[in-house]
């Protein structure tokens, strides 16, 4: 299933998209919430009643009234928390090398992730950006998934149970900022919590079991042979494969959930797939030429990822009309 949320009149909705149309889930099954958090919190049984309602409108014996005018928004519009991994070998090793810095050998031993601002997620559409972000601000190409259960010390075997489904994942990056702070050893901070793109839908794990593949050797849970690419202006820039994580959703999920609660609405994000930054991108160009043009995102630039089976996801950058600057402000 392709469940959605979405606005009618700002009001939000929970939606499932079946062949190019988005019907609602609640005038469909009352018992189904009309929003994403709540829908979430309900586990398996609401994803079942949600299931029926997909198989009813699919074989044609449910009318259901489909959404004519509608604002599309990120699924998972209010996640309860947004974590970003770091699980793609490529893209480590490539960022450090560019850097002249070895492999660090923590990265094999096991996951880490971060928390992002999760107040600052959009779906498809404009993503505006102050006039610090502008400076080398960067797309990162990353999947994501959401939980639909609480837990606390989950082994990774049993981990994948707990994911109600993927999407495509640009973590939104201001590399200026985020080199200053990270100086400090505390995170990226506001190199990173100015937004956080999520969609175009939440894709359920059943329809990606013909993608499956087995995990890297050593690691445990499941793995998904989905290519996923990314394209500035039309050009694309980007493109590796989901299969490449070296660590599984399923082993950062036991990460996440060592001594804690992991919580329905949870999003965990995959790290940023091998060449899927210009950071990364612009740091291989000037290793392999000196004169390489380096490019960064700017106003107007159109910013499309692919995943396969989760869609495309589509945003435009826009300029904020305020000329406001904290690196102006630096002692």
């Amino acid at each position: 299933m392709k469940l959605v949320s979405y606005k009618t009149e700002d009001r939000e909705h929970l939606g499932i998209f079946i062949n190019g149309h988005i019907y609602n889930l609640n005038s469909c099954d009352k018992l189904i919430p009309d929003n994403m958090n709540e829908f979430l919190w309900g586990g398996d049984e609401l994803m079942d009643h949600a299931r029926k309602v997909h198989a009813a409108i699919s074989r044609g014996k449910m009318e259901a009234k489909e959404e004519l005018f509608f604002e599309l928004m990120a699924p998972v519009p209010h996640p309860s928390s947004c974590r970003d991994a770091y699980a793609f070998r490529q893209h480590v090793e490539t960022a450090r090398r560019n850097r002249n810095v070895p492999m660090i050998p923590e990265f094999d031993q096991y996951p880490v992730f971060y928390f992002t601002n999760h107040n600052a997620i959009q779906g498809t559409g404009e993503i505006e950006c102050m006039p610090d972000h502008f400076k080398q601000l960067d797309f990162e190409l990353e999947v994501a998934v959401v939980l639909n259960k609480k837990g606390r010390n989950i082994r990774a075997a049993e981990a994948d149970g707990f994911i109600a489904g993927f999407m495509i994942m640009n973590d939104m990056s201001a590399r200026t900022l985020q080199m200053e702070e990270m100086l400090l050893n505390l995170g990226p901070a506001k190199g990173k919590d100015f937004s956080t793109v999520l969609g175009p839908w939440l894709v359920t794990p059943d329809e990606l079991e013909k993608y499956k593949v087995d995990a890297k050797p050593g690691h445990t849970g499941n793995a998904y042979n989905l290519t996923m690419k990314c394209a500035v202006n039309g050009k694309q820039v980007s493109a590796g494969n989901l299969a490449d994580m070296e660590w599984t959703f399923a082993e950062i999920i036991e990460r996440c959930a060592y001594g804690c609660d992991v919580l329905p609405g949870d999003v965990i994000g995959s790290g940023t797939v091998g060449t899927g930054c210009f950071l990364e991108l612009n740091g291989t160009g000037l290793l392999n030429d000196a004169n390489y043009q380096t490019q960064w995102l700017q106003p107007g630039d159109l910013v499309e990822m692919e995943v396969t089976g989760l869609g495309m996801l589509g945003n435009i950058i826009t300029k904020a009309k305020e000329d406001f600057s904290i690196l102006g402000l630096k002692k």
